[in-house]
């Protein structure tokens, strides 16, 4: 069945107290604190902020185009783990931006005659995701695949 043209994705935020507020989202049980972050005049520390969501919006949609092509592929992998840094910046205007954000994904599996397979199906991934496609900050990608060493 083909997926709709159309998608919506509803969050809610409420205000608790300073400049802290809840996400929280239909059909979704865990909520998410959200805060001005500590480099910012008032900021919070130890609570996700805009830019942390924003560099975690690009990794999470990496990670879920990745997981659903290497499915498709019939690429078995031991673990993947994303590296992600969001880089902000101020623009020409003195205003900041979210200028880059870096993916770093190491890829272990654990057939060595897969290696070049498992970096194609990382790049489709990379060049696929929504998320990528819809921002304008410019993406690093630097994927890295391990083979396992089989025990016995």
């Amino acid at each position: 069945m083909p997926l709709p043209d159309h998608h919506n994705y509803d969050v809610k935020l409420t205000w608790k107290e300073g400049r802290i507020g809840e996400l929280s989202a239909p059909g979704i049980n865990e909520k998410i604190e959200v805060a001005t972050p500590p480099q910012f005049p008032g900021g919070v520390d130890g609570v996700w902020s805009p830019e942390h969501l924003y560099t975690a919006s690009v990794v999470s949609c990496f990670f879920t185009s990745f997981t659903a092509i290497a499915e498709y592929s019939k690429l078995d992998f031991v673990n993947l783990e994303v590296e992600s840094s969001g880089e902000m910046n101020r623009n020409e205007e003195g205003k900041y931006i979210m200028s880059k954000v870096t993916l770093k994904p190491v890829l272990t599996i654990d057939d060595g005659s897969k290696e070049k397979k498992a970096y194609r199906i990382l790049e489709k991934a990379e060049e696929i995701c929504l998320i990528t496609r819809s921002i304008q900050s410019e993406i690093i990608f630097e994927p890295n695949v391990y083979i396992a060493q089989k025990v016995g």
